[in-house]
């Protein structure tokens, strides 16, 4: 296995100017191989599925003719990890909250254009969290939440039928209310791309009280 916890092999280095330009700007490191049937811009964001392997290269900037297969190699999947893991209440979002966070998803960009297909989303990163709600009498010390929200940063890829495939990076947020009765929820998202997360966990607590109601902050 290589360094990388890839299969690792020899190969013949290939007389390529762009790859070995790549490798004299990395010396010591490695240069990586773009599946472009998944990517378009290797500059941008590259899920990890989409790397064939990686060549190593050595301290003045050579190949070495090492390489380094990626067992993941292949079409990129979903990965909502980072949303699910964490030991957080998501039972606003129903039975399924990966399944609920990309149809919102999908949802934000059909708005904008009406054939948006998402071909794979990715939460990169631990999302926001803020919670809020009351307590059904002064002598309790259990919290009935009444309003819940996140901002989940995301990478993902669409396609539409003008623009082909595009890779976007932004925050996804969502705001519910009136999680009680005798109240009728309310929910709301916001598809900020190019924002940094802090950015948008900013924000959220705004938003949770844009739409109405004066419950307590509870969690965040």
């Amino acid at each position: 296995m290589g360094r990388f916890g890839w299969r690792s092999q020899r190969k013949g280095i290939p007389n390529e100017p762009a790859l070995l330009a790549a490798a004299a700007e990395h010396p010591g490191g490695s240069v990586a191989e773009i599946d472009p049937r998944y990517i378009d811009d290797p500059n941008g964001y590259v899920p990890p599925e989409a790397i064939r392997g990686a060549w190593l290269v050595d301290g003045s900037g050579k190949l070495t003719g090492e390489y380094e297969e990626n067992p993941r190699h292949g079409a990129p999947q979903d990965d909502f990890s980072e949303l699910t893991e964490p030991d957080h209440w998501l039972g606003w979002l129903g039975d399924d909250p990966a399944a609920a966070v990309r149809k919102g998803i999908e949802e934000s960009l059909r708005a904008q254009v009406t054939d948006a297909v998402v071909e794979w989303v990715k939460i990169l990163e631990r999302p926001r969290f803020l919670t809020a709600g009351r307590r059904p009498s002064e002598d309790e010390q259990v919290i009935l939440v009444t309003r819940a929200a996140l901002a989940a940063p995301f990478a993902l890829s669409v396609r539409t039928a003008q623009h082909g495939r595009s890779v976007l990076l932004g925050v996804f947020s969502w705001v519910a209310v009136n999680l009680l009765p005798p109240g009728v929820r309310k929910d709301r998202h916001w598809f900020d791309l190019g924002v940094e997360l802090d950015w948008a966990g900013e924000q959220l607590q705004g938003r949770m009280y844009e739409i109405g109601g004066e419950d307590r902050t509870a969690e965040q």
